[in-house]
């Protein structure tokens, strides 16, 4: 190569915004970064943006051929499994370099009362037993998984207003991190929470959720997140990534 690959970040999440815009203040190096339009008001990264999804592995495919894509960075939220299917297949397809940027998950520490859990649906038979008033935050689309237990009472912060089915007896709360220890304990108190439930999305936004429940004592139902494919080269955090680029960059002989 005689000029630097472009770069194609699928994103939606800090660590992606952050890597798009460390990239784009490198001269010489083109950033696009694909957003799946999931949210009705995301947060933009800087540069150009990509908005919806790409029709699966054959329509990411098509895209990085006509775009020449030189290689593709996977930044999406941990859970996002379908995509990241799609990116090695149509990246293995197409020849172009994949690396998966995805923040370490969190780790349980002295007092934690933590029940891992390796789906939603699991998650949810598990909540009888635990307590009545549940909180949860695992996304608006998680919502219909826990639609028949009628006996429980629910508190669901989400982005965007989810929609049906849902659990009988709910209370939406629309608000994005994030989120404080005080202001987490304060909403956990005020609703008399007995249980809450996340998925092991990791980083630092939405972690005050963990340690207010430690210091009330609650239980805490997470799921485990899915684990990205073997042989595909993975780094945890932002400057990882950045190196990793630069040595591809430098071994394909790009300036």
């Amino acid at each position: 190569m005689t000029e630097r690959p472009r770069v194609l970040i699928l994103g939606g999440t800090d660590e992606a915004r952050r890597l798009a815009a460390a990239l784009a203040g490198r001269g010489g190096i083109r950033v696009v970064s694909s957003l799946a339009g999931r949210v009705r008001d995301p947060r933009l990264p800087v540069g150009e943006v990509h908005t919806g999804g790409f029709g699966g592995a054959a329509g990411l495919l098509a895209w990085l051929r006509e775009r020449r894509i030189g290689v593709v960075v996977d930044a999406t939220h941990p859970f996002a499994a379908r995509m990241t299917a799609s990116a090695v297949e149509a990246t293995g397809r197409a020849g172009v370099p994949l690396l998966i940027l995805r923040r370490p998950g969190w780790r349980e520490g002295p007092g934690d009362d933590w029940r891992w859990t390796p789906s939603l649906p699991a998650a949810a038979a598990l909540l009888p037993s635990l307590g009545r008033r549940v909180f949860l935050t695992t996304g608006r689309r998680s919502l219909p998984v826990f639609a028949g237990l009628d006996d429980l009472w629910f508190l669901a912060r989400s982005v965007d207003p989810p929609e049906p089915p849902l659990p009988r007896d709910l209370r939406v709360l629309l608000d994005r991190g994030p989120f404080t220890v005080e202001g987490e304990l304060r909403l956990m108190r005020e609703h008399r929470v007995e249980t809450l439930v996340t998925k092991d999305s990791g980083g630092p936004m939405t972690t005050a959720k963990l340690f207010a429940a430690r210091e009330l004592g609650l239980p805490v139902v997470i799921v485990r997140r899915p684990q990205p494919p073997a042989a595909v080269p993975a780094v945890e955090t932002v400057e990882e990534a950045l190196t990793w680029l630069e040595a591809l960059t430098r071994g394909s002989g790009g300036g």
